[in-house]
């Protein structure tokens, strides 16, 4: 698991006007009929980088940074997915996520005095990797390639390739 990193309040504000504006084009994206191509093009510009035409994304599309969102090849993120991506989400070619999962490289501190304070690690998800319906990555996770996570898994440690994980918190359950 990478490590985490620890994110001050003047960081963090530093990095505002990006999440202003993005957060404008989000409201943008998931208001009115948009075209794929169109969908493809708002959340290149969220990013910051072209995506592939291969990539399908459903609406309502939610992120609360973008900058630090890859996206692969032939990629599929289906409806109400949430995007917590200030510590980096990499998407590999060819992974499925399912709708209303949440992928959160960002956490509070327990210490009071400090929980204003964030804490961010990266997730990856590698190739061929599917996320199911309503499943939870939490910060610092790598899903491994071929991996499964079931429907409402909430994952808090590293995927292997090629397991199939569930429950909560998620545990291999097969391997494929």
């Amino acid at each position: 698991m990478p490590a985490a990193q620890n994110m001050s309040v003047a960081e963090i504000a530093a990095q505002q006007a990006t999440i202003d504006r993005n957060q404008l084009l989000v409201q943008k994206l998931n208001t009115g009929q948009h075209q794929p191509a169109e969908i493809r093009a708002v959340v290149g510009e969220l990013t910051g980088r072209p995506l592939d035409p291969s990539v399908e994304i459903r609406l309502p599309f939610y992120t609360d940074y973008g900058r630090n969102l890859t996206i692969g090849k032939r990629v599929m993120i289906n409806d109400q997915v949430q995007f917590t991506d200030l510590g980096g989400i990499t998407l590999a070619d060819d992974v499925l996520i399912g709708p209303g999962a949440a992928l959160i490289t960002v956490n509070h501190q327990l210490n009071p005095a400090h929980r204003r304070a964030l804490t961010v690690a990266p997730i990856t998800i590698e190739q061929n990797a599917w996320i199911g319906a309503k499943a939870i990555i939490l910060p610092g996770v790598t899903v491994g390639p071929d991996a499964v996570v079931a429907a409402g898994a909430v994952v808090t440690k590293d995927v292997p390739a090629n397991a199939v994980v569930a429950g909560v918190p998620a545990k291999v359950i097969k391997i494929i």
